[in-house]
C-alpha cells in the first residue's frame, strides 16, 4: 500500500484500440492496487469508464472523469473534479501522446497541421495540466507530478512532432521541479523505449499495412535486454516508485525505462 490514501489523477487513462495493456490504464490500476484514489481521466469517457471498472474490480476507488487535453477548461475542471471529490490531489500523472495516428512524419514530408495537432496533445497539454494542478500542491506543500516522454527524445528518431514534443517535456519538467523543491513538489518524468502497447504497436502495424505480429517481432530484435519488448506494467510500476514517498528525494530526474537502449546507443 505504497500509496495508501494519497489521491492521484491520471491524464490518458483510457486506451487505443488493440492488443494488450496501455500505459495509462495500467499506471490506473497500479496506482489503485497501492491504495490510491483515483481519477481517470481521458477523453473517449468510455474507455476511461472501463477503465475505472477495471480498478474497482480489485476494491479500489476509481472514478471516470472526460477532459480533452487541448482544452485547457477542461483541465481545469479535471482538477476541480478532484479536489471536490476528495479534497486534495498528491499526484498528477499525464500520459497522452500522439505520433503517427497525428500525421507525424519525418521532416520532407512533415505538416504544419501534424505539428498543431501533435504539439497541442503531447506538450502544451503536459503543461496546462501542470498549470492547474501546482496551486493545489504548493497550498498543500507536497505533490508529485510524472510525466511521460520517451527515449526518442534523445535518440536518433525520424518522426519530427513526437521527437521535438517529448524533449520538451523533459525541459519542462526539470523547470517544474527546480521552481516548485521548495513547495515540496516533486516531478519526474519517465523515458520508456520499445513497449508493447496499442498505441505503440497496432497503431504502427495498421500505418505500416504490416501484421501485428511483423512490427512486434521487428520491435523486439531491437531491445538489448532479452530481445523483448517492455510492457505497460513496467512503466507503471516506474510512475509507481516516482509517486510513492520511496522516492521522497528524487525530483527533476528523467529516468530511462527502456530495456538498455540507452546504454546502447551511447
Amino acid at each position: 500500500m505504497r500509496l495508501q490514501d494519497k489521491i492521484a489523477i491520471v491524464v490518458g487513462a483510457g486506451q487505443s484500440p488493440g492488443e494488450g495493456m496501455g500505459n495509462g490504464r495500467a499506471a490506473v490500476l497500479r496506482f489503485v492496487q497501492e491504495g490510491a484514489k483515483v481519477l481517470a481521466v481521458d477523453n473517449n469517457l468510455a474507455s476511461a469508464e472501463e477503465t475505472a471498472a477495471m480498478a474497482r474490480q480489485s476494491g479500489g476507488e476509481c472514478a471516470a472523469f472526460e477532459a480533452d487535453v487541448t482544452r485547457e477548461a477542461t483541465l481545469k475542471a479535471m482538477v476541480e473534479a478532484a479536489r471536490q471529490r476528495w479534497g486534495r490531489v498528491d499526484i498528477l500523472h499525464y500520459n497522452v501522446g500522439l505520433s503517427l495516428a497525428g500525421g507525424d512524419a519525418p521532416l520532407d514530408d512533415f505538416t504544419e497541421a501534424a505539428f498543431d495537432r501533435i504539439s497541442t496533445i503531447n506538450l502544451r497539454g503536459a503543461i496546462m495540466a501542470a498549470k492547474h494542478v501546482l496551486p493545489a500542491m504548493r497550498a498543500q506543500r507536497s505533490g508529485v507530478i510524472i510525466m511521460i516522454s520517451s527515449i526518442s527524445a534523445l535518440e536518433n528518431y525520424p518522426y519530427v512532432a513526437y521527437k521535438a514534443t517529448k524533449a520538451g517535456m523533459i525541459a519542462f519538467t526539470q523547470q517544474v521541479a527546480i521552481q516548485n523543491a521548495e513547495f515540496g513538489v516533486r516531478a519526474n518524468v519517465i523515458l520508456p523505449g520499445l513497449m508493447d502497447t496499442p498505441m505503440a504497436v497496432d497503431t504502427r502495424a495498421k500505418v505500416s499495412g504490416k501484421s501485428r505480429a511483423e512490427v512486434a517481432a521487428a520491435r523486439d530484435a531491437r531491445v538489448p535486454l532479452r530481445h523483448k519488448m517492455g510492457t505497460a506494467w513496467d512503466v507503471a510500476n516506474a510512475a509507481l516508485f516516482l509517486a510513492s514517498d520511496e522516492a521522497n528525494f528524487i525530483t527533476g530526474v528523467a529516468l530511462p525505462v527502456d530495456g538498455g537502449a540507452l546504454v546502447n546507443i551511447n
